[in-house]
């Protein structure tokens, strides 16, 4: 594969002690310790008052993290083409379903359905910022992160236009948790552009690779990294903190890495 190369506009993040990127830099940078604190979520703002009731975590994950990449960047919510990424989509919502149809009365909600399809967190981004463009929902279990990465650089490139990227993933409850053990809520956005829009904006070059993945020195960070998908990027999200030019490999498929290098200009 050649090389996908693309710019940096905007980071969103929220996770376990981590709650937004300003905060979450910090932490990463090493300025700040890291403490496993229960991860708080905003209300997933922008959507009208009933879909915001219907809303579960996955939504609120992309909700969070999109919107303070977006700041960020400065981006028009309503023009960006879209990457959804997620292993299991909503956790709760499955596990909910399949008690109901383990149950006497086998009646599933329809809010329930509604909300079951991997794409519910792209619908109702559409509908809170009346987003027109293009929109991918995907999933590659454990490499859902790169996968997602993968395909919203293609279509910067391909399209010659920005486009978001959000990748989130929450617990299933047992019995589910017990086969597919997912510890934790976590949620990160980033908004890529084919030009640099600032003079410190990072670039990126995709391609794949044979290498182990990129693991971090903090141990609490190393395992929420290896124990959550979404949380595969934050090698790459610890570069960008630290504004660190390097290489960082991210679990893809089976024997095949997704390899980063990230650049900042002199």
């Amino acid at each position: 594969m050649s090389q996908l190369q693309v710019h940096v506009q905007g980071v969103g993040v929220y996770g376990p002690g981590l709650s937004g990127w300003q905060q979450a830099a910090e932490v990463l940078a090493g300025r700040m310790p890291f403490g496993m604190t229960p991860i708080s979520l905003p209300p997933a703002e922008a959507l009208p008052p009933a879909e915001r009731r219907r809303a579960g975590v996955s939504i609120k994950l992309a909700f969070a993290a999109g919107f303070d990449a977006i700041r960020q960047a400065g981006a028009d919510p309503a023009r960006l083409r879209s990457v959804f990424t997620s292993t299991g989509g909503d956790c709760d919502n499955c596990h909910a379903i399949l008690e109901t149809l383990a149950s006497a009365d086998r009646a599933v909600s329809p809010t329930r359905f509604h909300n079951s399809v991997h794409n519910a967190p792209s619908g109702y981004w559409g509908i809170a910022t009346a987003c027109r463009a293009t929109s991918t929902s995907l999933c590659a279990y454990d490499g859902s992160f790169a996968a997602g990465l993968l395909e919203a650089a293609s279509q910067v490139v391909s399209a010659g236009e920005a486009c978001l990227l959000l990748a989130y993933d929450s617990p299933y409850p047992d019995p589910l948790g017990q086969v597919r053990g997912i510890p934790y809520p976590f949620g990160v956005g980033l908004v890529l552009s084919p030009a640099p829009v600032a003079a410190h904006a990072a670039t990126l070059r995709l391609s794949l690779g044979r290498q182990e993945p990129s693991r971090l020195p903090d141990p609490a960070l190393e395992a929420m990294r290896h124990s959550v998908p979404a949380a595969r990027c934050l090698p790459l999200l610890q570069h960008l903190a630290q504004g660190r030019s390097g290489r960082v490999s991210l679990d893809y498929l089976d024997g095949m890495a997704l390899d980063v290098d990230i650049r900042y200009a002199a």
